[in-house]
């Protein structure tokens, strides 16, 4: 019977051994900062405004092509609207005020990444993201891309991010049913490529 059971625990040992072998290691791949980009895109009843924000930090880690975790670091001073390719410097000021995103109080919104489901070049990522001082977990589909470079291009083409659920209220219409032609959507999109490499 003791053999019987030392036999047992043996294999299980060697199993235990061959997997933890055959596991690929993470690789953790820095964002690019040159190469990568955040834009957004918001909407009022009639029109909306465009922009950009400047990344300050990311990473990307991975087992093997599969992409397990990470995440980036927004400057939310940065906030830029390009309607057209022109700016627009009073619209940012307000952007950047209380009303809005209150980057005094707030310089950096930020991504992690907690889970992510599947195993190929589009994946859906689910994480926690933080603005204004508030993490929500959001999921939103991404492309994988390995370019011939050794670098990863991760692409979320359209995330959609519920402002007053980080306590940004201006003109909702659903916060201010009274608020008539001069709502701005609750909604905003992000457009988020991260070119990394190891």
């Amino acid at each position: 019977m003791k053999l019987k059971l030392s036999a047992i625990l043996m294999v299980a040992f060697v199993a235990s051994v061959s997997f933890l072998a055959f596991t690929p290691k993470a690789d953790t791949y820095t964002v690019d900062l040159t190469k990568s980009t955040i834009s957004w895109e918001g909407k009022k009843l009639v029109g909306g405004h465009t922009g950009t924000i400047d990344l300050t930090s990311g990473t990307l880690v991975f087992a093997g092509k599969k992409l397990t975790s990470g995440g980036f670091t927004a400057n939310m001073n940065t906030i830029k609207t390009m309607d057209n390719g022109k700016p627009n410097a009073g619209l940012d000021k307000h952007l950047k005020a209380d009303d809005f995103f209150g980057v005094e109080k707030n310089p950096a919104s930020s991504f992690v990444i907690k889970k992510v489901v599947g195993n190929g070049a589009t994946v859906n990522v689910t994480g926690d993201l933080t603005v204004k001082g508030v993490t929500n977990s959001i999921t939103f589909p991404a492309t994988l891309v390995w370019n011939a470079d050794k670098t990863v291009s991760a692409t979320a083409e359209k995330i959609e991010i519920d402002r007053t659920k980080y306590g940004i209220q201006y003109r909702s219409k659903s916060i201010f049913s009274d608020i008539g032609d001069k709502m701005i959507e609750d909604s905003f999109t992000l457009s988020v490529k991260l070119v990394a490499k190891k």
